[in-house]
């Protein structure tokens, strides 16, 4: 599967550490976003459309395969996230959307979405559109977001 790492035992532990690690990247890219003046909200969902997005992509399909110690690493960087405000209080633990998209496969429907926001990286590019200011008095926002975008 793209971008998934399976180890000849099956285990995911190596996938979970590279999604751990990547997450924790943009993890601090987000303060740069806030220096320069973007909203708790925005930054929500760009955490949504990057972090949230990488954790649960085909989560249905290796979620099965973690540890306990895998699970509680995906949780730790979304509580992480929550202390400063880049993750919303109420976003739910890694499983809870992971239930629900295995309950929604099981019934035929192929749409889950974790975020209560958007989680497409147009989303992001419509909000950055919608303050001009922001984009055009700091540049560094707009490389910032197209970092975080690509990792």
């Amino acid at each position: 599967m793209l971008g998934v790492v399976f180890a000849d035992d099956f285990s995911v532990t190596q996938h979970v550490q590279q999604l751990v690690r990547t997450s924790a990247q943009t993890n601090y890219a987000l303060p740069v976003l806030r220096y320069h003046g973007l909203s708790n909200a925005v930054l929500q969902l760009v955490y949504c459309a990057t972090v949230v997005a990488r954790l649960t992509y085909a989560a249905s399909e290796w979620r099965g395969l973690t540890k306990t110690s895998d699970r509680q690493r995906i949780n730790s960087v979304i509580d992480r996230a929550r202390r400063p405000g880049y993750c919303s209080p109420d976003l739910p633990t890694f499983d809870e959307p992971c239930d629900i998209a295995d309950d929604e496969i099981r019934q035929g429907s192929s749409m889950v979405e974790p975020c209560t926001a958007h989680t497409t990286t147009t989303s992001i590019h419509r909000v950055t559109k919608l303050q001009p200011q922001t984009q055009s008095s700091h540049p560094t926002v707009a490389r910032t977001l197209n970092t975080l975008i690509r990792l």
